[in-house]
């Protein structure tokens, strides 16, 4: 018995179709679905000259619950758009498609608006490209597709949208993410406690000299293909840094509010280009929750015996909160707000988490802290995003106490390290980049090690200081990878900083109007702050060689073994290790994994002066003790009042 075909719409693309059809197999036509669907139906063509937004979200409904797969094919500002397939109860609907194309153009916010307004108004008339012959094209692409499922073959536009320029009648396919929130496809599961419970597995490392599971041969097959492309990608565009004494290169991630820049640097851009994904994926998990949905909302006061005391990962001080128009009000512990489940390795158990800690992209709204990246990984293994997460944790809470603190701490010797990468790094920061590079051991109480990186002009022109840090258990892959974060302000930043030198003396004397994050490395590009990092740069100390400085670590060939070293170093110094699963099922596609570490007590980072948190944060205050650089604790009013100089 011949297959049957419902073909829904007006115009000439349907008329055209169902010429072509009719021949092989029964055709159903309809100009709408509002009469119902034939049960019997094996194929369903939604078809239109124009776009109709409100017809293709009707269709969903409908063919949803009737479980017929269908195609649509359509006319839009001089682009024909055929797909994609959608089968009912797989994630990647019509709507996933508009979204992901909405998003990645340059107006997307026009767009938005305009399909709002057509989705209300019944769509727009005859697009004017809309020709006799750019519809047969489509024509002919909406058949051959038919034809595939028709057949059982695999359709190209299963997960992926044709899109044909209908002056030129050139086309291409695009391949796009289903949107895990999509209010029609969208399969997300309530955030609980079970899915947080975290039971570290074996990660073996991929060979004994390295700290990661996933070869990235292993990856780039699938990064580009999967989150890179300009009409359709979670990212939409790339970019070569060819200024920069390494490879650097940006992948833009677009946003309704902004777009999102994530950067790789490396010793290869074609390693870079995979690095700056894996980077702007990393960042996505972390913007909001994209995995789970969730569904706690209520005051600390009620959930306090299971809940994290938002006191403890550092507040801003009162007088900060009482500041005209600053963003942050205190925090209530009656004041209901949204929570989500993490786990606490101290504790052992799930924990609560405020949603505004876990996510870095909730802003303002009802927020009491400025939340940045900190703690964010991405991993190959659950078990690699939570080490690189707590790295770099460590990373920038050394950073912060070395300058709140202005402690001391010795510099070393690159060449001492006998490593040949290490020492043509610093020699072409030299050459190329014209900056003198010098490392510091910033490594705290925890023992692991950390580097603090900083590079001093040697030209007359451009900015004249730029610091940097790093964290591993490696201390030489710790310097490397401060290092690469130096290089990739070097050079790039000259002729902005010379145009606005003006600007960055007025932060120099005036703190408050170090506002973003650029403003906390341009204002030590001006050789008058140079004096405010005279703690690191006395010439008089000797140099140390790592050897003097790291203690050997235990090599393990299962990166598990190396995580739970550090867990225990964190029990024993009583630091909880709180993990907040973020991975989203764009990442477990391909075997992701993200989250965020938080370790309550340890410094969090944040750009803006006037949004430091270091309020209930006592450690600050008894490390340098511990560390023998003071004879007695600090007190608040001793730490350094200057904006810190992290890029």
């Amino acid at each position: 018995m011949s297959a049957v075909v419902l073909v829904v719409g007006e115009g000439l693309l349907a008329e055209f179709v169902c010429g072509e059809l009719s021949m092989e197999y029964k055709v159903v036509r309809q100009t709408d679905l509002q009469a119902g669907e034939p049960e019997t139906a094996d194929l369903a063509l939604v078809l239109h000259d124009s776009w109709y937004p409100s017809i293709h979200h009707h269709a969903e409904e409908v063919l949803q619950i009737a479980g017929i797969p269908w195609l649509r094919g359509f006319v839009s500002f001089g682009e024909g758009v055929v797909g994609p397939l959608v089968r009912p109860g797989t994630p990647g609907c019509s709507q996933c498609a508009d979204m992901r194309r909405l998003l990645a153009g340059r107006d997307r916010k026009e767009m938005w608006e305009l399909q709002q307004r057509l989705a209300e108004h019944e769509g727009m008339p005859c697009d004017v490209w809309a020709s006799r012959t750019g519809l047969l094209q489509m024509t002919h692409l909406v058949v051959a597709e038919a034809q595939r499922v028709l057949q059982d073959r695999r359709a190209h536009s299963e997960g992926r949208v044709f899109l044909i320029n209908l002056e030129t009648l050139k086309n291409s396919l695009h391949f796009f993410l289903p949107d895990p929130l999509c209010r029609i496809c969208g399969q997300l599961p309530d955030d609980s406690p079970t899915s947080a419970r975290i039971s570290l597995q074996p990660s073996p490392k991929i060979n004994a000299n390295s700290y990661r599971c996933r070869p990235m041969d292993d990856l780039q097959e699938v990064l580009v293909k999967d989150y890179l492309d300009a009409r359709t990608g979670l990212l939409n565009g790339k970019m070569h840094d060819l200024v920069s004494p390494f490879a650097c290169v940006s992948v833009n991630q677009p946003l309704f509010t902004a777009d999102e820049t994530s950067s790789g640097r490396t010793n290869s851009y074609a390693e870079s280009e995979l690095t700056a994904i894996l980077e702007a994926l990393e960042r996505y998990g972390g913007l909001a929750p994209h995995g789970k949905r969730t569904v706690i909302h209520d005051s600390f006061q009620n959930l306090k015996y299971q809940a994290l005391n938002p006191v403890k990962v550092g507040l801003h001080a009162k007088e900060q909160y009482e500041r005209p128009g600053f963003p942050f009000k205190a925090f209530d512990p009656d004041y209901p707000i949204d929570w989500v489940w993490g786990y606490s390795f101290l504790q052992e158990r799930p924990i609560l988490v405020p949603e505004l800690l876990a996510y870095y992209s909730l802003g303002c709204r009802d927020g009491f802290v400025y939340e940045t990246s900190n703690g964010c990984a991405l991993g190959g293994s659950l078990e690699e995003a939570i080490f690189y997460g707590i790295l770099e944790v460590v990373e920038r809470d050394s950073f912060l106490l070395t300058w709140y603190a202005q402690l001391p701490v010795p510099r070393l010797d690159p060449c001492s390290a006998d490593d040949l990468e290490l020492r043509l790094m610093v020699e072409r920061v030299k050459a190329v980049g014209g900056y003198d590079l010098y490392l510091f051991n910033s490594t705290m109480e925890n023992g692991i090690p950390a580097v603090w990186a900083l590079a001093k002009n040697r030209k007359q022109k451009g900015v004249n200081l730029i610091c940097a840090a790093g964290a591993h258990l490696d201390p030489v892959r710790a310097a490397k990878c401060a290092i690469h974060e130096l290089a990739a302000m070097m050079l790039t930043l000259d002729d902005k900083f010379e145009a606005n030198q003006e600007k960055y003396v007025r932060m120099f004397h005036d703190p408050s109007l170090v506002q973003q994050m650029e403003d906390h490395s341009m204002l030590y590009g001006l050789p008058q702050a140079q004096e405010r990092l005279q703690f690191l740069l006395d010439e008089d100390r000797p140099l140390r060689t790592f050897d003097e400085e790291f203690k050997g670590q235990a090599r393990h060939a299962d990166l598990t073994e190396d995580l739970k070293d550090i867990l225990q170093v964190f029990r024993r110094l009583n630091l909880d290790v709180i993990v907040v699963d973020q991975t989203t099922p764009e990442m477990i596609r391909n075997r992701l994994h993200c989250v965020k570490v938080l370790i309550p007590g340890m410094l969090p980072m944040t750009f803006g002066h006037h949004l430091t948190r270091v309020e209930g944060l006592e450690r600050v205050l008894k490390v340098p003790v511990e560390l023998g650089y003071t004879q007695q604790p600090l007190t608040f009013e001793q730490l350094n009042p200057h904006p810190h100089p992290f890029p």
